[in-house]
């Protein structure tokens, strides 16, 4: 069984039912709504859609709303774009029409940009692409110079390099998508661009009000995000390595490193790792991978990371089922090959200030040192199955509950098989039984299979799991 979940991103090329089948069975575990493009009824439709294919294939398939952010983006030019030259001067104007940009300079979205930089300051356009060095500043313009040139078309991005820019993370129209999000019941809601875990409070009270309880993912896009790495990831739920504007902002070279360091406080932490941008970007147009794109999501799981994603591979490009299935070999490979061993140890050694989460550990410690083929967790929460995922162990994880959000956030667990499982409904004696029979009926497990299964004495209650056992399919009494 793979591990390593992978969220797709749903778009024009994967929102037909046809195609969202056939990536489903290729082995998406959760899709990605891309906030930054569609209505709110574009969102509706395809959330609808999804829910619709998961029940008839029987699945659960995790929904995670990703906020656009801030735009921190040139305006329009005249012709759509123009080429800027090295050496050149060129003007980025606050006060410029939208529409009105030229070889000499353009208008900007971001209109605080000017208070932002200052003489020497290096801007980054279009995911660096083209490079700015800024002369002066004065009043709403931005005097720059051109470093490194190229064509640069319209609402392309801006980023400061070493970060500092003092866009808010949640724009208006974020909160209103937040709106949108909890009314569809996701079950995470990517903020873009925070700094610190001060912005993730703030989205996570903003989905309260609105009634939900979907996870925070914290997108590490901003140099200032890496610099306040631990509170980001205690303020979140998920946090996902978002290599295309974190690379611009803190340097190409440096990305690799970060990402091997958050992944692995983040499992520190119990909370979700995601590595996404560019994994198999060359599937956009070509019907398999380069090396270097299985080697890059092989690294991935070989750090740790919980889930991988696809962003235009499956939203827009020529191959979405076609990448799928090729995240999905590298994946297996990878944890085929005895090289996973991120923070197991630590986990496993560790004090537990917690009951239950002592329980999960030893669960897994037994599983791993007896004939079991599976773990079973009877969870309200998803805690212990969380717990349970971040040591490392080949046997399958299954977390059975009654409550939908619980099982939406186990879809990107690494790990773990969410499955639908009322334990209130029956008596207690029968609830063991009942477990192993769910699974026998999946064929998930087979007559005689050992399992290790872990409850509380009270169902329904969360945080009460304090019990382990030892189970045989077929001989449950």
């Amino acid at each position: 069984m793979r591990r390593t979940k992978i969220l797709a991103t749903i778009g024009p090329a994967s929102q037909s039912k046809e195609v969202l089948v056939e990536m489903i069975k290729a082995g998406v575990n959760a899709v990605r709504c891309n906030f930054s493009h569609g209505t709110a009824d574009d969102h509706r439709q395809r959330v609808q859609l999804i829910r619709e294919v998961a029940k008839e294939l029987g699945v659960y398939i995790g929904i995670l709303a990703d906020l656009q952010g801030p735009k921190i983006r040139v305006a329009k030019f005249k012709d759509g774009g123009v080429e800027l030259k090295k050496g050149a001067s060129f003007i980025l104007d606050a006060d410029m029409d939208k529409d009105s940009g030229d070889e000499k300079s353009v208008g900007i979205d971001y209109k605080a940009l000017p208070k932002d930089v200052a003489k020497g300051d290096v801007l980054l356009l279009d995911d660096g692409k083209i490079i700015l060095t800024v002369d002066k500043v004065s009043g709403n313009k931005v005097y720059t110079k051109v470093t490194a040139g190229g064509v640069l078309s319209n609402n392309k991005g801006i980023n400061k390099q070493g970060g500092g820019l003092t866009a808010p993370a949640l724009t208006d129209k974020d909160k209103e998508d937040i709106k949108t999000a909890a009314a569809l019941e996701v079950d995470y809601v990517a903020v873009s661009f925070p700094r610190d875990g001060k912005d993730l409070d703030y989205a996570r009270e903003l989905l309260k009000q609105a009634g939900s309880v979907a996870g925070i993912v914290a997108k590490v896009e901003r140099a200032e995000a890496v610099t306040n790495i631990e509170e980001v990831i205690m303020a979140s739920d998920a946090v996902m390595v978002a290599r295309g504007d974190l690379a611009v902002e803190i340097g190409d070279e440096n990305v690799p490193a970060i990402q091997k360091m958050i992944i692995r406080r983040t499992r520190q932490l119990d909370k979700i790792a995601i590595t996404a941008t560019q994994m198999m970007e060359s599937m956009i147009t070509n019907s398999t991978p380069t090396r270097a794109e299985v080697s890059d999501v092989a690294n991935a799981v070989l750090d740790g990371t919980d889930a991988v994603m696809l962003s235009a591979e499956s939203a827009a490009g020529k191959y979405p089922v076609e990448s799928v299935k090729a995240m999905s070999r590298a994946c297996e490979a990878a944890e085929n090959s005895n090289l996973v061993d991120i923070v197991s140890k630590e986990n496993v050694t560790r004090n537990h200030n917690r009951v239950d989460e002592a329980v999960a550990s030893a669960a897994v410690y037994l599983a791993n040192h007896v004939d079991a083929k599976a773990i079973i967790s009877l969870t309200e929460s998803g805690s212990t199955a969380l717990w349970m995922s971040r040591i490392n162990t080949r046997l399958p994880i299954y977390g059975l509950s009654r409550n939908k959000s619980t099982l939406g956030r186990m879809t990107l667990y690494r790990g773990v098989v969410p499955i639908e499982f009322d334990s209130t409904r029956m008596a207690r004696f029968y609830v063991n039984r009942e477990a192993s029979l769910e699974l026998e009926k999946r064929k998930l497990v087979k007559q005689d299979d050992w399992m290790i299964l872990t409850s509380g004495d009270h169902m329904g209650l969360h945080g009460g799991t304090n019990k382990i056992k030892v189970i045989q399919a077929g001989n449950v009494v």
